[in-house]
């Protein structure tokens, strides 16, 4: 499906959103009976958000969006798996979103874990856990050589910049519906980083025209 708007008008306004939402003045739009109603039937998402389970990331909070505004994917430390992408590819083949926004956050739990399961006391994590912080392991042992340093010595948060451009670069070699919309100009991949104390999306990684 054709998106409604672009890539860049996409990104803009969730910005706006983002920027009211830190000031402390949403406008908590599309979210009264009217809107409910007129959705009941059809939705038309403009961003799909693929993020972290943390009860401190609500997407619709976070960018001041209301209901139907965002098509949104989550799970502990926004680990790539298969649902994740036949979601996020119906997304943009079936509902026409033109942004996909991949956002991680500071002090990541799931990071922290996955950085304990390769300390020498690491932790008795239950085995499905252990399974999904698995991925998250390459960033560390990568930050881990270039710092010179013991994998359970790396920072949680360079770790997870790391792991945000591994999940970025992940979905976009397993998936074609969204490499070739990237390329036909129709959708853009942010990937962004959540600032817990302030409330700032950062945009670290960018595919496509914003």
């Amino acid at each position: 499906m054709q998106p409604r708007i672009t890539p860049a008008e996409a990104w803009r306004r969730m910005v706006l959103g983002n920027e009211r939402f830190i000031e402390g003045a949403p406008a908590h739009p599309r979210q009264d009976v009217e809107r409910r109603e007129a959705l009941a039937a059809l939705q038309q998402p403009d961003v799909a958000l693929f993020g972290c389970s943390d009860s401190r990331l609500s997407a619709e909070i976070i960018f001041d969006k209301g209901l139907g505004d965002l098509f949104v994917v989550r799970n502990a430390g926004q680990i790539i798996s298969d649902s994740v992408l036949g979601s996020l590819e119906y997304a943009v083949d079936v509902l026409g979103v033109a942004l996909i926004v991949v956002l991680g956050h500071d002090n990541c739990g799931a990071v922290m874990g996955a950085i304990a399961t390769l300390s020498p006391e690491a932790p008795n994590l239950p085995a499905s856990v252990r399974k999904m912080v698995a991925p998250i392991r390459p960033a560390i042992q990568r930050v881990a050589k270039e710092r010179g340093i013991k994998t359970e010595d790396v920072d949680v948060n360079e770790v997870g910049a790391e792991h945000l451009k591994d999940t970025i670069s992940e979905l976009l070699q397993q998936s074609e519906v969204i490499t070739e919309a990237v390329a036909n100009g129709t959708l853009a991949v942010v990937g962004a980083n959540y600032r817990l104390g302030d409330g700032h999306v950062i945009p670290d990684v960018v595919v496509g025209e914003i």
